[in-house]
């Protein structure tokens, strides 16, 4: 995807957040145990002061708004996430994508940052909508849900991955398959070394997780059960790797 598109993501599932009604902020969001909707809207405004202090200034400044990032109480957290968002977006209209970045995942460019955004609008854009409307959240778009199992792969699974490095797992494997391309296929396998991720059709993983690419993001992201999707194989497998790779 282009770093356009991840923005007019972020526009898009932002303004649907921050369209929640103020009259069920304190619905409970079962996909966040613990939370109400007040305190998602609350963290996902937090995400993106932070996501834009760290393009404005690097990982200082983004540490240092941490302690003082706080979201006013009550009805007041939908204007101020509204806010959020636009200082997000006008940092990401104003940056170069290759530009030399600071991200949590190391050294990279601000690219890192759009993306990074816009999974994490949509997938919490779902929660929202999930929690005022048990079953009736709206689809994922599909190419940016591809995008972001592929995120989900090669960025977060290593990463969540190398912090336990207790060897469970290993031997297993996993294939990803989203149902409206025959493009967005991966097979994920756990090794000694670390995981490692193959893109394409080919190949043997001992299951099989294949349905539509909104569906299939929300699954590894463990949204939605396993049961959301078509899986083939060794369904303890697909569920102990899911289970190791949680955040």
């Amino acid at each position: 995807m282009h770093p356009d598109d991840y923005r007019a993501a972020i526009v898009r599932e932002g303004e649907l957040m921050a369209a929640q009604p103020s009259d069920s902020l304190d619905v409970p969001v079962p996909t966040c145990p613990g939370w109400n909707l007040e305190r998602l809207v609350g963290h996902l405004g937090r995400v993106h002061r932070w996501a834009a202090a760290y393009l404005a200034d690097g990982t200082e400044a983004a540490a240092g708004l941490s302690s003082g990032n706080r979201p006013p109480r009550g009805a007041d957290v939908l204007p101020w996430y509204k806010e959020s968002l636009e200082i997000l977006v006008e940092e990401l209209a104003r940056t170069d994508p290759d530009t030399p970045a600071d991200t949590f995942a190391g050294p990279g460019t601000a690219a890192f940052w759009f993306r990074r955004q816009a999974h994490e609008t949509a997938v919490h854009r779902w929660d929202a909508e999930n929690a005022v409307s048990p079953g009736q959240a709206g689809r994922i778009d599909a190419t940016l849900a591809a995008d972001g199992s592929e995120e989900w792969l090669t960025v977060f699974v290593p990463r969540i991955l190398s912090a336990r490095a207790d060897g469970r797992g290993s031997g297993s494997s996993l294939r990803l398959e989203c149902s409206e391309t025959e493009s967005a296929r991966w097979t994920l396998t756990l090794g000694d070394a670390g995981p490692s991720v193959r893109r394409g059709r080919g190949g043997e993983a001992q299951a099989v997780l294949r349905g539509p690419a909104s569906d299939l993001l929300l699954t590894v992201w463990r949204r939605t059960p396993l049961d959301s999707v078509e899986l083939t194989g060794d369904r303890a497998c697909a569920a102990q790797i899911l289970d190791l790779i949680q955040v």
